[in-house]
Formats: C-alpha cells, sequence, structure tokens
C-alpha cells in the first residue's frame, strides 16, 4: 500500500507530465494551422483546468506541511506547558508545606511537653466515627489516650496505636470529651463531639456569663491536654427559663478537612500551655 504522500507525490507528477503534453500537442497544432484556432478552443479549458488542478494540489501540499508542523510545534509547547505547570505546582506544594511546618515548630517550642509530628496519611470515611490515621505509632513514643494539637487548637486523642501508625479521634466526635472553659468568665464545662464541624459545651451553669464570640479553652483538668489550649469560638448559646445548664454550641478552631500535620504529645503533664499570640 501507499502512503498518502507518495499518492499525492505521483498524483503531482502525472498532472505536470500531461499537462507539458498537451503544451507540445498545443504548439504542432499552431505550427501546422497557423493561428490554430480550434486547437486552443479545444485544447484551453483541458489546460485550464490541469493548471487549477496543479494549484489545488500544490496548495494542499503546502498547508499539508505546514498543518504538520504547526502540530509539532503545539505538541512541543503542550509538553513544555505542562512541566512548567507541574514545577509551578510543586513549588506551591513545597512552600505551603514549609509553612505548616515552621508554623508547627514555632507551637512546639511554646509547649513544655515532649511532642513529635506526625503527618496524616487517613481518614475514616463512616458516618458513625470522625477518626484520621497518622503515621507515628508505639516505636515513636506514641501511646494511647496522648493529646493530638496544632497550632490553631486541639484536634483529638490517639484511640488505637500499632508499632508505626495511630488512630486519633478527633474532638467533634460523639465520643471525644474535653474538659474545657471559656476563657473571658472561667465557666467549665465538658466539650462533646456533635458534628463534622460542631461541637457542644456541655453542663455549663445558667448563671455564667457565656456570649456568641467567646474562646474557649481547655482546662487541663482532665490530665490529656495542656490548660489554655484553643478548642474553639462560641457560636450559640441559649439558656433556657429553667434547669441548671444552658445549651453551648461551639465552632472548633481547627479545620478537618484541612489536616495535613499534626502533634502528638509523648509525655503528658499538667503544665499550662504558653500562647505567644
Amino acid at each position: 500500500m501507499f502512503s498518502k504522500k507518495m499518492v499525492m507525490i505521483i498524483g503531482v507528477i502525472v498532472l505536470i507530465a500531461v499537462n507539458i503534453i498537451i503544451l507540445s500537442v498545443s504548439n504542432r497544432y499552431y505550427q501546422s494551422y497557423g493561428p490554430g484556432r480550434i486547437a486552443i478552443s479545444l485544447i484551453a479549458p483541458f489546460q485550464e483546468a490541469v493548471s487549477r488542478s496543479i494549484r489545488f494540489v500544490k496548495d494542499i501540499w503546502v498547508h499539508y506541511f505546514f498543518l504538520v508542523e504547526t502540530a509539532k510545534e503545539n505538541d512541543i509547547y503542550k509538553k513544555s506547558l505542562s512541566h512548567a505547570v507541574e514545577k509551578d505546582n510543586l513549588h506551591k506544594e513545597l512552600k505551603l508545606s514549609n509553612n505548616r511546618l515552621r508554623s508547627l515548630l514555632n507551637f512546639q517550642k511554646s509547649i513544655t511537653n515532649k511532642v513529635i509530628a506526625a503527618e496524616v496519611i487517613g481518614k475514616d470515611s463512616s458516618p458513625w466515627f470522625n477518626t484520621i490515621m497518622i503515621d507515628k505509632g508505639k516505636d515513636d513514643g506514641v501511646k494511647k489516650g496522648a493529646a493530638v494539637v496544632i497550632p490553631e487548637g486541639i484536634v483529638g486523642q490517639v484511640a488505637e496505636v500499632s508499632t508505626n501508625y495511630s488512630k486519633v479521634l478527633l474532638i467533634i466526635d460523639h465520643n471525644s470529651a474535653v474538659d474545657a472553659l471559656v476563657q473571658r468568665t472561667r465557666a467549665r464545662g465538658i466539650i462533646k463531639g456533635s458534628s463534622s464541624d460542631r461541637c457542644l459545651f456541655k453542663y455549663v451553669l445558667r448563671k455564667k456569663s457565656v456570649v456568641v464570640g467567646d474562646t474557649v479553652v481547655s482546662s487541663g483538668l482532665d490530665g490529656v491536654f495542656l490548660k489554655g489550649l484553643p478548642v474553639g469560638q462560641v457560636s450559640g448559646v441559649i439558656r433556657p427559663n429553667s434547669g441548671i445548664f444552658q445549651e453551648v454550641s461551639v465552632t472548633p478552631y481547627v479545620d478537618f478537612e484541612k489536616l495535613e500535620e499534626v502533634l502528638v504529645v509523648l509525655n503528658p503533664r499538667k503544665d499550662k500551655f504558653q500562647s505567644k499570640q
């Protein structure tokens, strides 16, 4: 089978040959019959058609090569652009990662306890539990019940530990509990998980002053979390006419959908967290 290029080349050669033959015949007629009006009238339309065909094929041929070269250049440009975008995204990710790690390092300096940085490698998709998996375990000194934090606030508590990995129960889980207090009035209560983005501040006495916008921090009385660690901000308060407790909603400072690195407290003590804010 001939290729398309070969067929086009042969076609051009045939058309040129036919054109030469016609011109030759035309000259003979012209020499034999004087002006050769009859020959010209017969041959000229056919010669014009041949000339147009040659021009048409030539244009196709030129444009074909032009399009082929353009397509090649386009592919090269696309590959170069793809590499540039990939490189740019890598630089952005490295920059963001460095910023997060620098924030964790600065936060670590404000904690007197021994801590270890861990990377979040998985998240429980179950509707019954809110947990994450981290890449640190028993071999790294992590123990069940250890506090897990980031600069923004409390993340949760280690629930299960294996040799190299651990499962962390987030404070938004229904099974989680953090002894906490309102920073402004020192009103105490227990932070309980409620949903994917909200907690309930339970057992807060109705007589205590709590308003929307108040900051809630850990009290340190549960023996797990250092005193003064940020928990969240009061987002709703219902003070019933009867009963001894008020209903308080708290929005955590931690964005659990964006967790990538955390700090695990390895030797919990009752020292107070020294905020540098």
